[in-house]
């Protein structure tokens, strides 16, 4: 097998497409805040490369010192990886479960870490409106190893709350599983933070949440992550897990300037508010089915499975969810970007459904 058949995510901008002379691929594929890497944290990337000669610190100890700030967590229950990614391998490899529990469909990296670490993966589906539900909680069993939750649900962008997790957390632990909550797109959510199982982590020892700067920040090409534990025991584990020096030093800086601009996310939010409804709308207007994402990214099933094919060849590149368990070619997940990328989007979507091709 080629490495070009093990991508399975959004975001390749690399891949020749044969494109039409003239036409610039424009990535809706890839989650990342449409207001882009805010100055000042590409400012400190770009002065940390000067401090790289050394290697970077192991330990992150100035960031996980802010991230304690933040969050109350101890430093100590605090690990920085190499992106969110870097830390579901960390953490499956770090506890190797026999069995692992995911909802379906759901973000593939999950089931990948886990038969990566040996586990034998189960799928619990969710219902039709694809709302978080019992199925998940109801396959939590004696046995069950660990469970991965995501919310909001990535392709989804569907999101449960503090009671809901509060009762998984509850059920895992009465099973003697552990559980991990990924909280990578909750700062995109109004009211997010009122979800956030991250105050569930002074009483659940089981309890993992996982972020990410990449979207909010975007910084996909830093790669910087970070999981809060629930025992220091299971953070030390983790950190074990991986290899030194996971972390690089423009990482660690830009990760730093981006805790010193709390409003961010706010500010995001605010556009999302009023640029999600809009592209939600012109994707309705030509025949989609849209389900009511609150995070940076919109989910819909089109009338043919041959839509990311027609409009690529418009310069438009989206994320076909076919390969999702439970999923055919007909659902398919795109970003929320600027106002003048989603009307050109949109303008594509009705040439699309005025020619028919």
């Amino acid at each position: 097998m080629s490495c070009e058949n093990t991508l399975v995510h959004g975001g390749d901008i690399y891949t020749d497409r044969g494109l039409p002379p003239g036409v610039k691929l424009c990535d809706f594929s890839a989650n990342l805040n449409p207001l882009g890497m805010p100055p000042a944290v590409r400012e400190a990337a770009a002065a940390a490369v000067s401090a790289s000669e050394a290697y970077p610190d192991p330990l992150c100890r100035e960031l996980r010192a802010a991230l304690t700030a933040q969050s109350g967590l101890p430093a100590g229950r605090i690990v920085c990886g190499n992106g969110a990614a870097d830390l579901l391998y960390r953490l499956a490899w770090a506890v190797k479960p026999a069995s692992g529990l995911v909802q379906a469909p759901t973000f593939a990296e999950y089931a990948l870490a886990l038969q990566n670490a040996g586990a034998e993966v189960q799928f619990a589906f969710l219902p039709p409106d694809l709302r978080p539900g019992e199925e998940l909680p109801r396959a939590v069993r004696p046995g069950t190893g660990a469970v991965f939750f995501c919310n909001p649900n990535n392709p989804t962008g569907i999101s449960a709350g503090r009671d809901y997790v509060r009762a998984l957390a509850e059920k895992c632990r009465a099973a003697g599983a552990l559980l991990l909550i990924d909280e990578c797109f909750l700062g995109f959510v109004e009211g997010g933070e009122e979800k956030s199982a991250v105050p569930l982590l002074f009483e659940y020892e089981n309890l993992l949440v996982l972020k990410a700067f990449t979207k909010m920040y975007a910084m996909a090409g830093l790669r910087l992550g970070y999981l809060l534990c629930g025992s220091d025991a299971l953070a030390e584990r983790v950190s074990r897990s991986g290899q030194a020096w996971s972390v690089s030093t423009p990482a660690q800086a830009a990760g730093l300037a981006s805790l010193g601009i709390p409003d961010y996310p706010a500010r995001t939010r605010a556009f999302l508010a009023e640029e999600r409804p809009l592209l939600a709308n012109a994707l309705r207007e030509c025949g989609a089915e849209v389900f009511l994402s609150e995070a940076n990214y919109l989910f819909f099933r089109w009338p043919d499975g041959h839509l990311p094919a027609k409009l690529l060849r418009r310069g438009f590149l989206i994320r076909s969810c076919g390969n999702y368990p439970g999923l055919d070619g007909h659902y398919n997940r795109i970003a929320v970007r600027t106002r003048e990328e989603n009307a050109a989007f949109a303008a594509a979507l009705r040439d699309i459904t005025r020619k028919g091709d």
